[in-house]
C-alpha cells in the first residue's frame, strides 16, 4: 500500500490489503478495509467507512461520514455529500450509452448524491440523476430520474411511494400537511409537493 502524499499523517486506518494511489486526500478517522482500491485524486473526508472490495475512481468525492458498505464501486463524476449511505453492491454508472469499441473518457456524466441520501443494497443509479437530501432509495431500486429531497422511491424502473424523515422513517402527513418523525419528533411539511423540515 502506498501512502497518500496529501493524506493526514495516520490519521487514518487503511487494511494491508487495501490500495491506496498517490495524491488521494483522506480524512482522519476514515477506515478503509479488505482490498478496497483508492485510485488517483479521489477525496475521502473525516469519518467516512468503506467496507470490503470498494473501489474510488479517480476524483471522487466523498464528504464527512460516508459509509460505503462492500462490493461498490463509485465512478468518476460521482459526488457524495456528507452522511450518504450506499448500500451492499449498489452500483453507480457514469457512461449513458457505454460501447467497448467506442472510448468515451472525459464524457462522463454527473451525480451528485446529496447530504443524508441513503440508497439501498444493489440499487442501480444511472448517471446524471442526482439524488436529494435524506432521500432513500429502496433496495434493487433502478432510479432514472432525478430524486427529490425526502423521497422514498422503489421498484424497477424506481417510482416514489412516500417520503421519509431524516431519521428513515415513512411520514403520514396530515390535514394541514405536516408528518411528525415517530424517532426525531422533528416536523415536516409538505408544500407543491415537496417536503422540508420545519425549524
Amino acid at each position: 500500500m502506498r501512502q497518500s502524499k496529501k493524506s493526514i499523517e495516520l490519521s487514518y486506518f487503511a487494511h494491508p490489503t487495501a490500495i491506496i494511489d498517490e495524491d488521494c486526500t483522506i480524512g482522519a478517522g476514515t477506515k478503509i478495509w479488505h482490498f478496497s482500491h483508492l485510485m488517483s485524486s479521489c477525496t475521502l473526508g473525516n469519518n467516512c467507512n468503506l467496507g470490503q472490495n470498494v473501489v474510488v475512481s479517480p476524483k471522487v468525492t466523498l464528504g464527512n461520514n460516508v459509509k460505503v458498505q462492500n462490493n461498490v464501486s463509485i465512478y468518476t463524476g460521482v459526488i457524495c455529500e456528507d452522511d450518504v449511505f450506499l448500500g451492499p453492491s449498489m452500483v453507480f454508472t457514469n457512461v449513458i450509452n457505454p460501447r467497448s469499441a467506442v472510448n468515451r473518457r472525459g464524457q462522463y456524466s454527473k451525480t451528485l448524491v446529496k447530504k443524508g441520501a441513503s440508497i439501498g443494497a444493489n440499487a442501480t443509479i444511472v448517471c446524471g440523476n442526482d439524488i436529494g437530501e435524506y432521500a432513500f432509495i429502496g433496495a434493487g431500486a433502478v432510479v432514472t430520474k432525478e430524486i427529490p429531497a425526502y423521497a422514498l422511491v422503489v421498484g424497477n424502473p424506481s417510482r416514489q411511494i412516500g417520503w421519509v424523515s431524516e431519521y428513515g422513517h415513512r411520514l403520514e402527513f396530515d390535514t394541514a400537511n405536516v408528518a411528525e418523525c415517530p424517532e426525531s419528533h422533528q416536523k415536516y411539511t409538505l408544500e407543491n409537493n415537496s417536503v422540508s423540515r420545519i425549524e
